[in-house]
């Protein structure tokens, strides 16, 4: 058995990270999404341990003093953390973790060694951005224009990630994103070690 791969997701807010990490965790059932522990207070319809587990400042401070979180960001003036237990676990299981993280976090995982993949998804565009964000009916304007700065941003960290994912088309860039996850899971070094246990001429190499 393999350890299992962790698919790094990031993109600016409104990208449609949320809906591409969703098609692809209902097409790959035995794929686990990480769920992140977040110091900011939940959405309508969102639901503690499904979503987020929402906790205090308080307790994200403790966590983070334990070292608790193999990776954590302060974004927008919220705190959010990725469990270290959670993560371990499953990959020693042998099970593909997504995690859905911003740039910061990220980049604390590159500087790892944990063998992750790295991957961003790019709207097709500044104005279609600002099309999505405002058609979600989430945030103020001033908070939407914030989030247009804070995108040109974190779109110049994209150059560092494995794989570029441009969503124009949910459905195509879902296609693409499965396309990843499939060829990674395919690649030599992750596949060999398994079949040297099946294949004795293989043991050498």
């Amino acid at each position: 058995m393999r350890e299992g791969i962790l698919f790094v997701i990031s993109a600016p807010s409104g990208a449609g990270k949320t809906s591409l990490c969703k098609e692809i965790i209902d097409f790959f059932p035995e794929l686990r999404q990480s769920v992140s522990f977040t110091t900011r207070s939940p959405r309508l319809g969102e639901q503690d341990g499904v979503d987020y587990f929402f906790v205090s400042p308080q307790e994200f401070r403790r966590m983070v003093a334990a070292d608790e979180f193999v990776e954590w960001a302060e974004v927008h003036g919220n705190c959010y953390g990725t469990s270290r237990s959670t993560l371990d676990l499953w990959r020693a299981q042998g099970m593909d973790v997504v995690l859905d993280i911003d740039c910061q976090g990220a980049a604390q995982l590159k500087n790892s060694s944990t063998g992750a993949v790295f991957i961003f998804i790019l709207p097709p565009g500044v104005e279609e951005l600002r099309r999505r964000l405002t058609g979600r009916n989430l945030d103020t304007v001033e908070v939407i224009e914030r989030r247009i700065r804070n995108a040109e941003g974190e779109i110049r960290e994209a150059r560092w990630y494995d794989y570029l994912i441009i969503n124009d088309r949910l459905e195509l860039a879902a296609g693409e994103l499965k396309g990843v996850i499939m060829a990674e899971r395919c690649r030599t070094n992750r596949i060999l070690p398994v079949l040297r246990t099946t294949f004795p001429s293989l043991r050498d190499t």
